[in-house]
């Protein structure tokens, strides 16, 4: 991926998924780098989280809409997700999804954290994760 330096960003895979609340309204993501270091997510909506569990699980049956006309669109244009990169931006978390196909780049920035996440998890694509959110060992809020 070309947004970020590659020494800013650490590739990390979804250890668990759940729910920050019984009635499953809010979602939590626990990413974790290959160095055990790991960094939770919170603050998502359930709906979002129920669709990750789902997607790491192998289960594709069911998807937003919106997973649809994005894959018609990356399907007309001849690309494909490449991997998201998940930064801090304020008091919040974004992601820029970079899109790659023949002799053509596309990089969409600015989206909300948890929907690149699941959307890379659909697709299988890498999770980057900017260094100085493993490096604070803090919780995040995704979104407000």
């Amino acid at each position: 991926m070309k947004a970020g330096l590659a020494t800013d960003y650490v590739t990390v895979k979804v250890a668990e998924v759940g729910f920050a609340d019984t009635n499953g309204l809010e979602g939590v993501v626990w990413l974790k780098a290959g160095d055990e270091k790991s960094f939770t997510m919170r603050a998502f909506s359930g709906e979002t989280a129920m669709h990750m569990q789902r997607f790491v699980r192998g289960d594709r049956s069911s998807i937003p809409s919106l997973f649809n006309m994005l894959e018609d669109f990356a399907e007309k244009a001849g690309v494909h997700l490449a991997g998201v990169e998940v930064y801090p931006s304020g008091q919040v978390l974004r992601a820029d999804l970079q899109f790659i196909g023949r002799a053509k780049e596309l990089l969409m920035r600015g989206y909300r954290a948890s929907d690149s996440i699941a959307l890379a998890l659909f697709y299988d694509a890498p999770i980057m994760l900017h260094r100085s959110l493993l490096e604070s060992g803090k919780e995040e809020d995704s979104e407000i």
